[in-house]
C-alpha cells in the first residue's frame, strides 16, 4: 500500500449542481441546434426555422472565434468573471426571446466554449493524481516498454496512460485484483498483467472478443518475452565484444601491471572508477553499461514476474573482473548462475498469480460479480471505451459492491445510451437508465435526445482531427431526402443509404444507388429531373456547412452534461470518499479523453 497522502482537493456537489444549472440554462435553447437532424435539413426548413443569420455570417464568426481560441486560450474569462454565487451566468443574448432562433453566433461560441469540460474547472490534473497516489514511492515498474509495436498509435496511447493510473490506485489500496469491464480485445487486460504484475478479470459480452483475447494475450507475453530476450542477447553481445577487447590489451600490457590492477584490495578496489577498469572503451559504451546496472539494483525483487524478468545479470556476462563487485566479497560466476536460476524459480511460481482471465458475461446495474468471478477480492474496476450504458453500469457496480474500492471509466458511444425521459409516451420495464444519473436531472426530467448525443460523437471526433463535419455528403443525403419527399411520397423511411458516398463518381450516381438500396424505383426518374434538384440547393449549400459548424461548436456541451450527471451521481453516494473527471489522454489521439474516476476510504 502507497504511504498515506492526500488526494487533491475536488469540487462539492453543490458547486458542481451550480454549474449544471449554468449549463442546462444555455442547452435549453441550444439543444435544438444538435437535435437537428441534417438529413431533413432542406426538407424541414431547418436554417430558417433555428438561425436568423445569414451563413455567411455565421461561417465567419466560427473561424474567427476558432482563431480567437488559439492565439488567447483565456477568452472565456468575461464568462468567467460574470458567474454569480449561484454559479449562473448572465450571457449576453444569444438566442431570440421569442422565435428562440439563434442572432448571435459570437455569443454562442463563447459560451460553447465556456461549458466545454476543459474550460469549467472541474477536472483534476492527471500528474497531480498520480503523484497523490503514489506518496512516496516511484513508478510500479521503471520499464518503458513501448506497447506501439503491438497496437495501434491510438490503442497504446490509450492503454499506457490509463495502466499507469489503475497500477497506482491499485498499489493506493495494496491491492492486485482488476475487473475490465467491455475489455474487448483485451490489450488493456494484458497489459496490467504483463507490465504491472496485476491479476485481471477482463469481462466482455462477445464470446469473439473473449476467444480472440486469449489468443492475443498469449502471442503478446510470447512477445514480451523474446523482447527481453532480445535485450539479454544485446548486453550479451556487448560483453563478448569487451572481452576480446580485453583479451588484445592483456596480450600487450606487462604482467606485473595487470597483477597489480587486479589483485588490490576490496579497499583500493572500491575507489575505481568504471573507467579505471575499462580504460579503452569508449564514454558511451561505458554509460550503456552503467545505465543497465544502475535499472537493474533500482527495481525491487518483489516487482519482477515471468513476463518482465531483468533478471540476467552483467556478473553472469562480462568477464569476472570486468565491472566493481557490489559487496566486499566477490562472487563466483558459477554460484551466481545458480542463484539467479533458483531467483527465477521463486518468480516463476509467485507470477503465477499475475494472469488475466477473460470472461464472458453480459453485464448489467444489477449483475452478480461474484456469480462471474468466484475468487472476488478487494480491487479495481476499469473500462476503456465502455459503449452506451455500460459506463454508467460500471459506476452503479462500483457503488454497490464493497469489494470494488476504485473505478476508472471512460465512456463512448453516448448515442447508444438509454434515456428515461426520451420516450415518455411509451411504456418501460427499464428501472435503471444509462441517462440521466443524478437526482438534480431526475428532477428536472431531462432529455438529450439521439440526435444530440449522436452528433455529440461524431463532431467530437472531428474536433480532434481540426476539421468540419463532410459536408458534400451530407448535401447529398438532405437533398435526396427532398427527392424522396416530393417524389415517392415517403418522409419517414425504415431503411437506411449507409455509406456510399465514397463509392460513387457524382450527385446522379448517389441517388440512382441510393434509391435502388432503399428500394424504390429510380427508373422513374428521368436524370434531369434529378439534376435539377442539385441545382435548386447548391446554392443554399452553405446554410448547410454553417449548421454543420455550429454543431460541432456545441458537441463538447453535451459531453459536459452526460460527465457532469455522471460525476454528481458519484458525489451523492455516501460511502465514496473521493471522485473528479481526469483528462486522461491526448484528445487529438483520443476524442473521448475523459474519465470518471471515485475511491472509497482506504481501510
Amino acid at each position: 500500500m502507497a504511504a498515506s497522502c492526500s488526494l487533491p482537493v475536488t469540487l462539492d456537489l453543490p458547486t458542481l449542481r451550480a454549474k449544471l444549472q449554468g449549463l442546462l440554462q444555455f442547452l435549453r435553447d441550444a439543444l435544438s441546434i444538435s437535435n437537428a437532424h441534417t438529413v431533413d435539413f432542406y426538407t424541414e426548413s431547418v436554417w430558417e426555422e433555428l438561425v436568423d443569420l445569414p451563413p455567411e455570417t455565421v461561417v465567419a464568426a466560427l473561424r474567427k472565434s476558432a482563431s480567437e481560441a488559439q492565439a488567447r486560450p483565456s477568452e472565456t474569462r468575461p464568462l468567467v468573471e460574470a458567474e454569480g454565487e449561484a454559479g449562473m451566468t448572465d450571457f449576453p443574448k444569444i438566442f431570440c426571446e421569442t422565435s428562440q432562433k439563434l442572432v448571435s453566433v459570437e455569443a454562442f461560441a463563447l459560451a460553447a466554449k465556456y461549458y466545454s469540460v476543459q474550460n469549467l474547472g472541474i477536472c483534476t490534473p492527471f500528474e497531480q493524481l498520480l503523484i497523490a497516489l503514489r506518496g512516496n514511492q516511484n513508478q510500479r515498474n521503471g520499464e518503458n516498454q513501448k506497447a506501439v509495436e503491438f497496437m495501434n498509435m491510438k490503442k497504446s496511447h490509450e492503454v499506457q496512460a490509463m495502466s499507469e493510473l489503475i497500477s497506482s490506485i491499485a498499489d493506493y489500496y495494496g491491492i492486485k485484483q482488476v475487473i475490465d469491464l467491455g475489455s474487448g480485445k483485451g490489450y488493456l487486460s494484458s497489459f496490467l498483467s504483463l507490465k504491472y504484475g496485476l491479476k485481471v478479470y477482463g469481462i466482455d459480452s462477445s464470446n469473439t472478443n473473449t476467444h480472440g483475447a486469449e489468443e492475443r494475450n498469449r502471442k503478446l507475453k510470447k512477445y514480451w518475452k523474446l523482447c527481453h530476450a532480445q535485450s539479454r542477447l544485446d548486453v550479451n553481445g556487448l560483453a563478448l565484444k569487451m572481452a576480446k577487447e580485453r583479451k588484445v590489451q592483456n596480450k600487450v600490457k606487462n604482467k606485473a601491471d595487470i597483477e597489480e590492477v587486479f589483485n588490490n584490495s576490496p579497499t583500493s578496489q572500491e575507489k575505481m572508477s568504471t573507467s579505471d577498469i575499462l580504460p579503452d572503451f569508449s564514454g558511451s559504451v561505458i554509460s550503456n553499461i552503467r545505465n543497465q546496472m544502475e535499472t537493474l539494483h533500482s527495481q525491487p525483487h518483489q516487482e519482477e514476474n515471468l513476463c518482465f524478468e531483468n533478471s540476467f545479470s552483467l556478473i553472469n556476462l562480462l568477464p569476472i573482473n570486468a565491472i566493481e563487485p557490489t559487496s566486499s566479497q566477490q562472487i563466483p560466476n558459477r554460484e551466481t548462475s545458480e542463484a539467479n536460476k533458483e531467483r527465477r524459480k521463486m518468480t516463476s511460481k509467485s507470477s503465477e498469480s499475475n494472469i488475466y482471465s477473460p470472461l464472458t458475461s453480459f453485464i448489467t446495474a444489477d449483475s452478480e460479480l461474484h456469480d462471474i468471478i468466484k475468487d472476488l477480492e478487494d480491487c479495481v474496476m476499469v473500462g476503456l471505451h465502455t459503449c452506451g450504458d455500460l459506463a454508467p453500469n460500471t459506476l452503479r457496480i462500483f457503488t454497490s459492491n464493497s469489494e470494488i474500492k476504485g473505478v476508472c471509466s471512460v465512456g463512448c458511444c453516448y448515442h447508444l445510451l438509454s434515456e428515461e425521459f426520451e420516450n415518455q409516451h411509451k411504456e418501460h420495464t427499464q428501472e435503471k437508465w444509462g441517462f440521466p444519473m443524478c437526482h438534480y436531472l431526475k428532477e428536472e426530467r431531462w432529455c438529450c435526445g439521439r440526435n444530440a448525443r449522436m452528433s455529440a460523437c461524431l463532431a467530437l471526433e472531428r474536433v480532434a482531427a481540426g476539421q468540419g463535419l463532410p459536408t458534400e455528403s451530407l448535401f447529398y443525403r438532405a437533398v435526396l431526402q427532398d427527392i424522396i419527399k416530393d417524389c415517392y411520397g415517403i418522409t419517414k423511411c425504415d431503411r437506411h443509404v449507409g455509406k456510399i458516398y465514397s463509392k460513387c463518381s457524382s450527385f446522379l450516381d448517389y441517388v440512382r444507388r441510393s434509391l435502388k438500396k432503399l428500394g424504390l424505383d429510380e427508373s422513374k426518374l428521368p436524370e434531369k429531373i434529378i439534376m435539377n434538384y442539385y441545382e435548386k440547393y447548391k446554392p443554399r449549400m452553405n446554410e448547410l456547412e454553417a449548421f454543420n459548424m455550429l454543431k460541432v461548436v456545441l458537441a463538447p456541451c453535451i459531453e459536459t452534461l452526460i460527465l457532469l450527471d455522471r460525476l454528481c451521481y458519484l458525489k451523492e453516494q455516501e460511502d465514496i470518499a473521493w471522485s473528479t473527471l481526469v483528462k486522461l489522454f491526448d484528445p487529438v489521439k483520443s476524442p473521448r479523453c475523459y474519465a470518471v474516476i471515485a475511491l472509497k476510504k482506504q481501510q
